[in-house]
Protein backbone atom coordinates (compact mmCIF):
# COMPACT_ATOMS: atom_id res chain seq x y z
CA UNK A 1 0.00 0.00 0.00
CA UNK A 2 1.31 3.43 -0.95
CA UNK A 3 2.13 6.12 1.60
CA UNK A 4 -0.37 8.92 1.05
CA UNK A 5 1.16 12.41 1.19
CA UNK A 6 -0.49 15.85 1.14
CA UNK A 7 1.41 19.10 0.55
CA UNK A 8 0.53 22.58 1.80
CA UNK A 9 2.78 25.28 0.32
CA UNK A 10 1.98 28.64 -1.28
CA UNK A 11 5.13 28.59 -3.42
CA UNK A 12 3.77 27.10 -6.65
CA UNK A 13 7.18 26.20 -8.06
CA UNK A 14 8.29 24.44 -4.88
CA UNK A 15 4.93 22.70 -4.52
CA UNK A 16 5.20 21.32 -8.05
CA UNK A 17 8.84 20.32 -7.50
CA UNK A 18 7.96 18.37 -4.35
CA UNK A 19 5.01 16.75 -6.06
CA UNK A 20 7.26 15.61 -8.92
CA UNK A 21 10.00 14.44 -6.56
CA UNK A 22 7.54 12.36 -4.53
CA UNK A 23 5.65 10.98 -7.53
CA UNK A 24 8.71 9.11 -8.81
CA UNK A 25 9.53 7.59 -5.41
CA UNK A 26 8.27 3.98 -5.21
CA UNK A 27 5.60 3.53 -2.57
CA UNK A 28 4.71 7.24 -2.33
CA UNK A 29 1.50 8.82 -3.61
CA UNK A 30 0.70 12.55 -3.56
CA UNK A 31 -3.01 12.79 -2.73
CA UNK A 32 -3.27 16.53 -2.19
CA UNK A 33 -1.46 19.75 -3.14
CA UNK A 34 -2.75 23.00 -1.67
CA UNK A 35 -1.51 26.61 -1.72
CA UNK A 36 -3.31 27.65 1.50
CA UNK A 37 -4.50 26.05 4.75
CA UNK A 38 -7.80 27.86 5.24
CA UNK A 39 -9.69 24.64 4.45
CA UNK A 40 -7.06 22.26 5.80
CA UNK A 41 -9.48 20.19 7.89
CA UNK A 42 -11.79 19.53 4.96
CA UNK A 43 -8.84 18.94 2.63
CA UNK A 44 -7.39 16.32 4.96
CA UNK A 45 -10.77 14.65 5.54
CA UNK A 46 -11.12 14.24 1.79
CA UNK A 47 -7.65 13.00 0.85
CA UNK A 48 -6.80 11.11 4.10
CA UNK A 49 -3.00 11.45 3.98
CA UNK A 50 -0.55 9.50 6.13
CA UNK A 51 1.96 12.35 6.01
CA UNK A 52 1.59 16.11 5.53
CA UNK A 53 4.31 18.46 4.30
CA UNK A 54 3.46 21.83 5.80
CA UNK A 55 4.94 25.24 5.01
CA UNK A 56 5.07 27.57 8.01
CA UNK A 57 4.43 30.83 6.18
CA UNK A 58 1.01 30.48 4.54
CA UNK A 59 -1.53 33.14 3.47
CA UNK A 60 -4.55 33.72 5.71
CA UNK A 61 -3.51 31.26 8.41
CA UNK A 62 -0.03 30.07 9.31
CA UNK A 63 1.12 26.50 8.94
CA UNK A 64 1.68 26.33 12.70
CA UNK A 65 -1.96 27.27 13.38
CA UNK A 66 -3.02 24.69 10.79
CA UNK A 67 -1.03 22.01 12.65
CA UNK A 68 -2.85 22.87 15.88
CA UNK A 69 -6.20 22.52 14.12
CA UNK A 70 -5.30 19.26 12.39
CA UNK A 71 -3.77 17.56 15.44
CA UNK A 72 -6.96 18.08 17.44
CA UNK A 73 -8.93 15.97 14.96
CA UNK A 74 -6.10 13.76 13.68
CA UNK A 75 -3.70 13.26 16.63
CA UNK A 76 -1.75 10.48 14.89
CA UNK A 77 -1.17 12.46 11.69
CA UNK A 78 2.52 12.86 10.79
CA UNK A 79 3.38 16.47 9.87
CA UNK A 80 6.76 17.59 8.56
CA UNK A 81 7.21 21.35 8.78
CA UNK A 82 9.15 23.12 6.03
CA UNK A 83 10.49 26.66 6.13
CA UNK A 84 13.28 28.95 5.00
CA UNK A 85 13.55 30.26 8.57
CA UNK A 86 15.68 29.06 11.47
CA UNK A 87 13.83 31.31 13.90
CA UNK A 88 13.81 29.88 17.46
CA UNK A 89 10.24 30.99 18.17
CA UNK A 90 8.86 29.37 15.02
CA UNK A 91 10.77 26.16 15.77
CA UNK A 92 9.38 25.84 19.29
CA UNK A 93 5.88 26.91 18.25
CA UNK A 94 5.84 24.24 15.53
CA UNK A 95 7.02 21.54 17.93
CA UNK A 96 4.52 22.50 20.62
CA UNK A 97 1.74 22.58 18.02
CA UNK A 98 2.42 18.91 17.30
CA UNK A 99 4.81 18.87 14.33
CA UNK A 100 6.58 15.54 13.88
CA UNK A 101 9.70 16.98 12.26
CA UNK A 102 11.23 20.19 10.91
CA UNK A 103 13.08 20.55 7.61
CA UNK A 104 14.68 23.61 6.01
CA UNK A 105 13.53 24.22 2.44
CA UNK A 106 17.12 24.53 1.32
CA UNK A 107 17.45 20.80 2.07
CA UNK A 108 14.22 19.60 0.43
CA UNK A 109 15.89 18.07 -2.62
CA UNK A 110 18.45 16.13 -0.61
CA UNK A 111 16.55 15.34 2.60
CA UNK A 112 12.82 15.19 1.84
CA UNK A 113 12.50 11.51 0.91
CA UNK A 114 14.72 10.39 3.77
CA UNK A 115 12.85 12.60 6.24
CA UNK A 116 9.49 11.13 5.28
CA UNK A 117 10.87 7.59 5.62
CA UNK A 118 12.28 8.52 9.03
CA UNK A 119 8.86 9.81 10.12
CA UNK A 120 7.23 6.57 9.02
CA UNK A 121 9.84 4.59 10.97
CA UNK A 122 8.92 6.43 14.15
CA UNK A 123 11.69 9.05 14.10
CA UNK A 124 11.54 12.84 14.31
CA UNK A 125 13.66 14.23 11.46
CA UNK A 126 15.20 17.67 11.84
CA UNK A 127 17.82 19.56 9.91
CA UNK A 128 21.06 19.46 11.95
CA UNK A 129 21.09 23.24 12.33
CA UNK A 130 17.51 23.17 13.66
CA UNK A 131 18.31 20.41 16.15
CA UNK A 132 21.31 22.40 17.37
CA UNK A 133 19.19 25.53 17.86
CA UNK A 134 16.69 23.54 19.92
CA UNK A 135 19.42 22.12 22.15
CA UNK A 136 21.02 25.55 22.51
CA UNK A 137 17.66 27.05 23.42
CA UNK A 138 17.10 24.42 26.07
CA UNK A 139 20.54 25.06 27.54
CA UNK A 140 20.11 28.84 27.57
CA UNK A 141 16.61 28.96 28.99
CA UNK A 142 16.76 28.78 32.81
CA UNK A 143 13.11 27.72 32.98
CA UNK A 144 14.17 24.39 31.49
CA UNK A 145 16.60 23.83 34.37
CA UNK A 146 14.48 24.36 37.45
CA UNK A 147 11.18 22.68 36.69
CA UNK A 148 10.40 20.02 39.27
CA UNK A 149 9.59 16.74 37.52
CA UNK A 150 5.89 15.91 37.69
CA UNK A 151 4.75 12.40 38.53
CA UNK A 152 3.26 11.09 35.30
CA UNK A 153 3.16 7.54 36.71
CA UNK A 154 5.25 6.12 33.86
CA UNK A 155 6.21 2.51 34.35
CA UNK A 156 9.86 1.44 34.29
CA UNK A 157 9.41 0.09 30.75
CA UNK A 158 7.71 3.29 29.59
CA UNK A 159 10.63 5.29 30.98
CA UNK A 160 13.02 3.06 29.03
CA UNK A 161 11.02 3.62 25.85
CA UNK A 162 10.84 7.38 26.48
CA UNK A 163 14.60 7.49 27.01
CA UNK A 164 15.07 5.75 23.66
CA UNK A 165 12.75 8.29 22.01
CA UNK A 166 14.76 11.16 23.47
CA UNK A 167 17.89 9.56 22.03
CA UNK A 168 16.33 9.60 18.57
CA UNK A 169 15.62 5.89 18.13
CA UNK A 170 12.85 4.76 15.79
CA UNK A 171 10.18 2.28 16.90
CA UNK A 172 12.07 -0.58 15.26
CA UNK A 173 15.36 0.42 16.89
CA UNK A 174 13.64 0.69 20.29
CA UNK A 175 12.24 -2.81 19.84
CA UNK A 176 15.67 -4.17 18.95
CA UNK A 177 17.37 -2.45 21.89
CA UNK A 178 14.76 -3.46 24.48
CA UNK A 179 14.08 -6.87 22.91
CA UNK A 180 10.35 -6.24 22.48
CA UNK A 181 8.08 -6.35 19.44
CA UNK A 182 7.24 -3.41 17.19
CA UNK A 183 3.55 -3.41 18.21
CA UNK A 184 4.57 -3.51 21.87
CA UNK A 185 6.68 -0.41 21.29
CA UNK A 186 3.72 1.31 19.61
CA UNK A 187 1.53 0.42 22.60
CA UNK A 188 4.07 1.86 25.06
CA UNK A 189 4.44 5.04 22.99
CA UNK A 190 0.66 5.50 22.90
CA UNK A 191 0.48 5.17 26.69
CA UNK A 192 3.40 7.60 27.10
CA UNK A 193 1.56 10.16 24.93
CA UNK A 194 -1.57 9.76 27.05
CA UNK A 195 0.27 10.11 30.37
CA UNK A 196 2.38 13.07 29.25
CA UNK A 197 -0.61 14.64 27.46
CA UNK A 198 1.29 15.15 24.20
CA UNK A 199 0.45 14.36 20.58
CA UNK A 200 3.81 13.88 18.86
CA UNK A 201 7.29 12.47 19.35
CA UNK A 202 8.88 15.91 19.24
CA UNK A 203 6.48 17.21 21.89
CA UNK A 204 7.22 14.14 24.06
CA UNK A 205 10.96 14.76 23.72
CA UNK A 206 10.56 18.46 24.57
CA UNK A 207 8.51 17.65 27.68
CA UNK A 208 10.88 14.89 28.79
CA UNK A 209 13.85 17.25 28.54
CA UNK A 210 12.07 20.26 30.00
CA UNK A 211 10.80 18.39 33.04
CA UNK A 212 13.81 16.07 33.34
CA UNK A 213 11.60 12.98 33.19
CA UNK A 214 14.47 10.86 31.87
Amino acid sequence: MSVRIAIFDDNENLLNSMRLLLSVEPGFEVVGANNHVLNCLEDVRQCRPDVILMDIEMPGMSGIDAVRVLKKEFPDLLILMQTIFEDDERIFDAICAGASGYLLKSQVNSKLIGSIKELLAGGSPMSPSVARRILSGLQRNPQWKYVKPADYRLTARELEVLNCIVNGLSHKMIGDQLNIGYETVRSHVKKIYEKLQVVSLTEAVAKALQEKIV
